[in-house]
């Protein structure tokens, strides 16, 4: 079985950010370093080249394909801000229609910058989908 191609490295997390071009993902990138450290207690690793995550757990599906992920993470990609692990948690239906302007995929938030967002709410997500795959999603 192949493994996966999204894995923990070495490089470092400020160094990423601070080679983000545009500005406005930049200083939302660092913003959301800080936020994402304060909520999930857990200092931030590269995954693959533009994942910046925190925390991690191991999964393992019916069909036998198994890895290990970060527990929530963000990418300062050029059209907007992808976050993970905030859309699975209990509190995701009832915080998302709080949270402002974004978008949503089957795995993905997507933000096109922080000031669309109400940080209060966001912080709230990030506890609470870090929280979740933490505790109910992590396998040991």
């Amino acid at each position: 079985m192949a493994e996966n191609k999204t894995q923990p490295t070495e490089v470092s997390v400020e160094d990423f950010l601070a080679s983000v071009e545009h500005p406005q993902r930049r200083k939302d990138g660092l913003e959301l370093l800080d936020m994402m450290r304060r909520a999930t207690g857990q200092e931030a690793v590269m995954w693959g080249p533009t994942i910046v995550g925190f925390g991690s757990y191991h999964y393992k599906y019916s069909s036998g394909r198994e890895g290990d992920a970060a527990a929530v993470g963000f990418s300062p990609r050029k059209a907007n801000l992808v976050l993970y692990g905030l859309t699975d948690g209990p509190d995701a239906d009832r915080l998302l229609p709080e949270l402002g302007k974004h978008k949503t995929s089957t795995a993905c938030l997507y933000i096109n910058k922080l000031g669309d967002v109400d940080r209060g709410v966001l912080a709230e997500m990030i506890r609470s989908g870090y929280h979740h795959t933490m505790t109910e999603v992590h396998t040991p």
